[in-house]
């Protein structure tokens, strides 16, 4: 079969086209730089989105989509193109569900996160400065709004103590009046002192309900659920059991407590409890 030359060159304009075509499809799908390792105490890795796992390093950038996981002893501070900070705790799972930030763009704005397991620290960037109801964090008890902010969240998983504390806490929350009082209500029970005579290993750090838990250092926090809406202000504490209980003020601190290793010290993090010397910082709170 003959093939004259401007057919074949039509064919050949025709494959460079595609071929154009899908590349550009390729650089669109492909996922957004969100943020950089700043601060790293151990092994971190990244769960992409195709199922991929990338062992992460100072400077690796991290992309919408990918789910961070830090080893028993890690650390470790992402900082987002906007500016805003987020520190993983030690055995904590962060998705970075979308983040989008153009300085131009303000209408493009999105910050949502899914907290998985483990806690985090919280530090507002331009994002959430500007675009507040764009960021979400969602865990398995509620989601965090936030109205420009520093907090912490951590989640207590189900263990045999966590959950006789969770069942005390259920116990105490039934009982909101007190008949002997004449049906006013009784003092809030806090989950910290209700699991206070459960066994616990000799060494071992206070016993908490499973459930989420949050520490505002500064603006506000909203949390949400199937049970109802609560906000916190600086210096309040929260909790909440499971995604269809209302969202609780604590009267003070549960237990929470975050020491930072050696020479990791976020660049927000001021002197908010730290310590000087070469000795580990303590920065704000956050469960153990």
């Amino acid at each position: 079969m003959n093939l004259s030359k401007n057919s074949i060159a039509t064919k050949a304009g025709g494959l460079l086209a595609a071929l154009a075509l899908l590349g550009a499809a390729s650089l669109a799908s492909a996922a957004q730089v969100a943020g950089t390792i700043v601060q790293l105490s151990g092994p971190l890795m990244a769960k992409k989105g195709d199922g991929a796992v990338k062992i992460l390093s100072l400077k690796s950038e991290v992309e919408s989509g990918d789910t961070l996981v830090t080893e028993k002893n890690t650390y470790a501070m992402v900082k987002f193109i906007d500016n805003s900070e987020i520190t993983l705790k030690p055995a904590s799972s962060l998705k970075i569900d979308n983040f989008a930030f153009d300085a131009g763009k303000p209408g493009e704005d999105s910050a949502s996160f899914s907290l998985v397991k483990g806690g985090l620290r919280s530090v507002t960037g331009l994002l959430g400065k500007r675009s507040k109801e764009k960021f979400e964090m969602k865990t398995p008890t509620a989601t965090i709004g936030i109205r420009g902010t520093t907090f912490l969240a951590e989640i207590v998983p189900e263990t045999a103590e966590a959950v006789a504390a969770r069942l005390a806490y259920q116990l105490a929350s039934t009982a909101a009046l007190d008949p002997a009082m004449g049906g006013l209500p009784v003092a809030p029970i806090r989950p910290l002192q209700l699991a206070q005579n459960l066994p616990k290993p000799v060494g071992a750090g206070p016993t908490l309900a499973p459930g989420l838990y949050v520490h505002v250092i500064d603006g506000l926090i909203q949390l949400s659920n199937g049970g109802g809406t609560q906000q916190f202000a600086p210096g309040q504490f929260g909790f909440t059991p499971s995604f269809k209980q209302v969202p609780q003020l604590l009267p003070s601190n549960p237990g929470m407590l975050l020491t930072l290793p050696q020479a990791f010290v976020p660049s927000s993090a001021g002197s908010a409890g730290g310590s000087g010397g070469d000795k580990p910082k303590t920065v704000d709170c956050e469960v153990r």
